[in-house]
């Protein structure tokens, strides 16, 4: 009797055991629609730098997702309460050459506003860190899986943003048979503009290695920068898109026509109101001061930036530019002129991904309970 009352006794905490589970599964339920292939939309970004001093350490982080057919990592930014059907707002951002993931997070800090403009953010990152055809798969792989995971038609605007190489890497890909029905907006961050600029003339690059390496004297300045030859083929490409291009006035100004423009039969650039900066960027290139020119960058302060813009494009296409004053290639983007950006990227004509034949994979399967 006694053994049968001890069966009972165990029987009664194993199925309290199971309840509790159950009622554990069902609270992890609740918590997933916040949570986007694993990532908490609603806990602070992960490694993010803080307002001065951001360290190595942390800017070198290449992300905490992985991409399983290719086995590299990304970092993947998600709104606050997210929730599957929503609409949002997807960005892949590239890193410059020699850059990080985790870097291009920080200099253009777009995790900063997801919340407000509804944003999916994909960082990526290239082992050689410099983008080739080699990483072109992996890209492809990474906005297959976040779109799965969203619904393609809950994609409202699929924006390519790049600095430096990965501005170049964006114009290279944008008009690819993968891309050219899926970009609506491309912003290029110092990675070269579609129409001419002119060259700043206030020093480009590192300035060579540092003094305290070599012993010496400081090196020459180094020449303005050169951007490839433009590909064949219309100014931009053989397709369609937004575009917003940005830069230090350090670096290159852009001029006042834009052969985007002339194609959506945009009127006139004018001059929008200033976007002033109290707040500093978060990073920088500590690496390249001994010496660094002004036209490669110095330490991150608070600004003011030029808007301009290209109104009455068709079809609701939007062309400006945007321009960093007493900025050069490198310091961080501060937040009110981050905000200005992404603002005029989602008021954009959009919807490629949503409306067009491409059908993305299926995503993977949700992991099932052991107890069926």
């Amino acid at each position: 009797m006694r053994r049968h009352l001890r069966h009972l006794k165990s029987l009664g905490l194993a199925l309290a055991g199971l309840v509790a589970f159950g009622a554990g599964a069902a609270m992890a339920q609740a918590a997933a629609p916040h949570t986007l292939l694993g990532v908490d939309c609603n806990a602070p970004p992960l490694w993010h730098c803080p307002d001065t001093e951001c360290q190595a350490a942390v800017v070198t982080q290449e992300g905490a997702q992985t991409e399983l057919k290719t086995r590299r990592p990304f970092f993947l930014d998600c709104p606050k309460d997210y929730r599957p059907g929503e609409k949002v707002n997807v960005l892949l951002s590239l890193h410059g050459a020699g850059s990080y993931g985790n870097w291009q997070r920080n200099y253009f800090p777009a995790m900063d506003v997801k919340d407000k403009y509804r944003l999916v953010i994909i960082t990526p990152n290239s082992p050689t860190r410099v983008w080739s055809e080699a990483d072109d798969e992996y890209l492809h792989n990474l906005v297959d899986l976040v779109v799965a995971s969203v619904g393609k038609e809950n994609v409202e605007h699929f924006i390519l943003a790049g600095h430096s190489q990965g501005g170049l890497t964006s114009n290279r890909i944008i008009c690819t048979d993968y891309f050219k029905d899926k970009v609506d907006v491309r912003i290029s961050l110092s990675g070269g503009r579609v129409g001419p600029s002119t060259p700043a003339g206030r020093g480009f690059g590192a300035g060579g290695v540092p003094v305290y390496k070599t012993g010496g004297p400081p090196p020459p300045p180094t020449p303005p920068r050169a951007f490839p030859p433009a590909p064949p083929g219309p100014p931009g490409g053989a397709c369609d898109y937004s575009f917003i291009f940005s830069n230090g006035e350090y670096e290159t100004i852009p001029a006042a026509t834009s052969p985007l423009a002339d194609k959506f039969g945009c009127a006139a650039r004018v001059q929008l109101p200033d976007v002033i900066d109290p707040k500093a960027g978060y990073v920088w290139d500590a690496t390249r001061q001994d010496p660094g020119t002004d036209g490669w960058g110095h330490a991150p302060k608070s600004g003011r930036a030029l808007v301009y813009n290209f109104p009455g494009c068709k079809d609701g296409r939007v062309v400006a530019d945007v321009v960093k004053l007493q900025k050069g290639h490198t310091e961080g983007y501060e937040p009110n002129v981050t905000d200005a950006i992404i603002g005029m990227a989602v008021k954009a004509k959009g919807g490629k991904i949503a409306k067009g034949s491409w059908t993305p994979p299926a995503p993977p399967p949700a992991p099932r309970s052991p107890f069926g």
